[in-house]
């Protein structure tokens, strides 16, 4: 451990624990819409393409404000940009949960994506300001899993709330949720411990945010983990988001409450497998491609099995092995800002992370309109819909081969240079120092 690195220890899980509450929050928020997508539909009368529209909103606020929240935490701070986040998204979910009509609804669930926007950057800085570097792979995957456990909030406890009170209540109720961790948030939270400040941001304006831009963009690292967060993650976001539930009760002919199992599969096995990577990760980081590729490659293998199986609908062995391997999927998008989190100094994280973290958004909302048009225009064939996969893998893979060379070479540079001079030489080498005679009548100090 470098003696510039942060000690870790109680107060920084502590710190820690306090952002991870709320992005756990915005994650409950988010995936909301995911168990309640048939009801949302009857609610406002909408089709599939208007549906998908939620959730292409709601990410396509979330993508453009990548950038944005990345410059105002290297800008602001950890603890302003999480305490505006926490207020918009929990607005959000309340505005969602009261709006009359679509167009309501459409302007709650942008409210709320804008909020959640500010929460995963923020939480990713806080692990790189408190705790070690070595322990930066860790602390990301940690964070991923903690947001699942939103997702498995949702799906355990959102989706029969919903159905036993109604939608007024279920959604209401759950944006108190954003008030409670407003508070420990607001009295408790700090940026990073004492003697272990980020550098200052240098300039101000429009030149401060070209320059974080540029560079963090020039940087080979941050673009493939863009890729590889835009190849990785999108397949089970767009399942549990909004599409994994209508395929397995429309197509699949599965009950609700089988389906809404195999929605939970993919989040326990997203939370077991964010352990295995991340402490994989955390201690070979010659892993996170062959992880990255090989998570990839697995998906497709098992999103084509489903689709190709003959018969109306696959065997139910086969979709809880697809869950299982949808659950790898968040685990291996992380593994993105492992490639980010080296290639820029800490004054740059924030930006890094941010760009990094478009990448999976863009390919789902692409993904969840895409097959949103298809259902509509093929009169809801699933297997022509879900085909879109393997398009995005396709454009997302080739980027990766691309630009993967430079980025390593330029990373293994990097930590060449930085590398410290020993402070004592070596024994054998001192052992000859010793035996040499001296040039003066002193002897050795």
């Amino acid at each position: 451990m470098s003696a510039l690195d942060p000690p870790g220890g109680r107060r920084a899980v502590a710190v820690w624990s306090i952002g991870v509450a709320v992005y756990f929050v915005a994650v409950i928020f988010r995936t909301s819409l995911g168990v309640a997508g048939l009801d949302a539909a009857d609610r406002f009368h909408v089709n599939a393409s208007a549906l998908a529209t939620f959730s292409l909103l709601q990410l396509l606020v979330y993508a453009g404000m990548q950038i944005p929240v990345g410059l105002m935490v290297d800008r602001l701070g950890t603890k302003r940009v999480l305490t505006l986040g926490a207020v918009l998204f929990t607005a959000g979910q309340l505005g969602f949960a009261l709006a009359p009509s679509y167009e309501m609804a459409l302007a709650a669930r942008a409210l709320l994506g804008c909020g959640d926007a500010m929460t995963f950057i923020s939480v990713l800085r806080l692990g790189t300001r408190w705790f070690p570097a070595r322990r930066g792979p860790l602390m990301a995957q940690l964070a991923g899993l903690v947001g699942m456990a939103g997702n498995l909030v949702s799906t355990l406890v959102l989706a029969p709330v919903l159905h036993g009170v109604g939608w007024v209540p279920a959604f209401a109720g759950s944006a108190a949720a954003g008030l409670v961790v407003l508070v420990p948030l607001v009295l408790f939270l700090r940026d990073h411990p004492e003697g272990h400040a980020a550098p200052p941001a240098r300039g101000a304006g429009g030149g401060f945010v070209r320059r974080q831009i540029r560079a963090s963009w020039s940087e080979p690292g941050t673009r493939l983990g863009l890729w590889v967060h835009f190849t990785t993650q999108f397949p089970a976001m767009v399942f549990l988001l909004l599409w994994g539930m209508p395929f397995l009760v429309e197509a699949q002919g599965l009950s609700r409450s089988t389906a809404g199992g195999l929605l939970t599969l993919v989040v326990a096995s997203n939370m077991a497998l964010g352990l295995v990577y991340g402490q994989i990760v955390g201690r070979r980081q010659s892993a996170r491609m062959p992880l990255a590729l090989g998570t990839v490659g697995l998906t497709s293998l098992l999103w084509a099995a489903v689709l190709v199986h003959p018969g109306d609908r696959a065997p139910m062995w086969l979709l809880v092995t697809l869950c299982l391997v949808l659950g790898s999927c968040g685990p291996a998008s992380m593994i993105g800002f492992d490639f980010a989190r080296p290639a820029n100094p800490a004054d740059r994280q924030g930006t890094a992370s941010g760009i990094t973290n478009m990448g999976g958004f863009i390919a789902s909302m692409t993904t969840l309109l895409a097959v949103g048009i298809l259902l509509d225009a093929t009169g809801d064939d699933y297997r022509i819909a879900f085909s879109t996969v393997f398009v995005v893998q396709a454009l997302g893979i080739s980027q990766i081969l691309r630009l993967r060379g430079r980025a390593l070479s330029r990373e293994a540079a990097g930590a060449r240079a930085v590398i410290p001079a020993p402070k004592n030489p070596p024994p054998e080498r001192a052992a000859r120092a010793c035996s040499l005679p001296e040039p003066s009548g002193h002897g050795p100090q």
